[in-house]
């Protein structure tokens, strides 16, 4: 660890580190963070460093003085991770970690610009970056020519960038050495369509095959011009409704936003039976569950109205995710944009999960149905996938 313990020293008596991103956890669980971010922070004048722990739910902070960071990202590596990425103006550190705690650092060339003046609250970097002209960001009245974001979609832009955040999370959980194959089923004037094919295309250089579906006519016409304006080869819009698209046997990716009531639960049904390697799903409208919800010890809630329903919007979303951890995923519930922009901000985002105990989550699940007496319609849709169809089965 002695050499890598050196280039930490430097880095932090030279000042010249932009950013760090530590992953690959030895051991695995529920409760530990899956990567640490780092970055320079100035704080009353002097110069921190900021660690971002990502947990599955939540994201901490720890700003670590200068003369503490070596030991900090030492102990890091010696304890739990086996790879990480140290970014200078001047070259790119690719560290390695063996089974034997063996260090290899390979020096690239620099892929990250230096920053300029450092402070605690320093402006957010974004996966599209507010100055540099986006074309389809453009087309779509968000930015101007000169790349400077309209002050009246400020919020749309953030929302596009909070969505590719959480894309950038699920890349290595698809497929790679071949075209991706993506589906977003009710896609309407497409924003995040159009950013997820830009940031997959554009930016991360990969081939793709992708699929717009949404029920309105003129809206997919007009996106089709977009797309053709834009040089999107790879991009298709259709009309069609969720439940009756078959035109694809396999995808790698579905993504459904705000689909309304169960159309959600067709949609979460297709990715399911294609074996989709990432969902990615913002539902909408929820009523199913309201019609059918009840218990006697839960009276006090559902005896009114609002709370009825904010308690069915979320009971139906952990139905949907307990489902899909049944039928092998590895699910997540996460705040999409803030709660002031609109309550429509839970997205669910599971990837596949190989051994899973499907048993236990299925008596898990079972029970809080049952607890709700409710019917749900992912479960009907997808029966056949079911632990209880395994067992009439037997």
């Amino acid at each position: 660890m002695e050499s890598l313990r050196k280039l930490a020293n430097e880095l932090a008596e030279q000042g010249t580190l932009i950013t760090a991103t530590i992953s690959g956890r030895r051991k695995t669980g529920e409760t530990e963070y899956s990567k640490v971010q780092i970055k320079p922070v100035e704080i009353k004048k002097s110069l921190h460093y900021q660690f971002e722990y990502h947990y599955p739910n939540k994201v901490l902070h720890q700003n670590i003085p200068s003369a503490a960071f070596a030991d900090e990202l030492t102990k890091l590596f010696e304890e739990t991770f086996r790879q990480g990425l140290l970014c200078t103006a001047e070259a790119d550190y690719q560290v390695l970690i063996s089974k034997k705690l063996k260090v290899t650092i390979l020096k690239k060339a620099p892929s990250r610009k230096p920053l300029g003046t450092l402070t605690h609250n320093r402006k957010k970097q974004y996966v599209l970056e507010e100055g540099t002209a986006v074309p389809f960001l453009v087309e779509l009245g968000i930015m101007n020519a000169e790349g400077k974001v309209l002050a009246k979609k400020y919020d749309k832009f953030k929302q596009i960038n909070r969505f590719l955040e959480m894309v950038q999370d699920v890349l290595p959980h698809l497929p790679e050495g071949r075209p991706l194959t993506i589906v977003d089923f009710g896609c309407g004037k497409s924003y995040l369509t159009f950013a997820l094919y830009h940031y997959l295309a554009v930016q991360q250089q990969r081939k793709l095959n992708v699929v717009g579906l949404d029920l309105k006519a003129d809206v997919i016409e007009h996106c089709s011009g977009l797309a053709r304006k834009l040089q999107y080869d790879d991009l298709r819009f259709l009309v069609g409704d969720i439940a009756d698209y078959d035109e694809l046997s396999a995808v790698d990716m579905v993504v459904t936003l705000h689909a309304c009531d169960t159309a959600t639960d067709a949609a979460l049904e297709k990715a399911v039976r294609w074996d989709a390697s990432v969902i990615l799903s913002v539902p909408c409208c929820q009523h199913e569950l309201f019609n059918q919800v009840q218990n006697e010890v839960l009276q006090p809630l559902l005896g009114h109205g609002i709370l009825k329903e904010r308690f069915s919007a979320l009971a139906t979303d952990a139905i949907r995710a307990k489902l899909l951890d049944v039928m092998g995923y590895k699910t997540q519930l996460l705040e999409f944009i803030d709660m002031e922009h609109t309550p429509k901000n839970i997205l669910i985002r599971a990837v596949k999960s190989a051994g899973v105990n499907r048993t236990e989550l299925w008596r898990e699940y079972t029970a809080f149905r049952d607890f709700l007496s409710a019917d749900p319609y992912l479960e009907r849709a997808c029966h056949d996938l079911l632990p209880e169809a395994a067992e009439r089965k037997k």
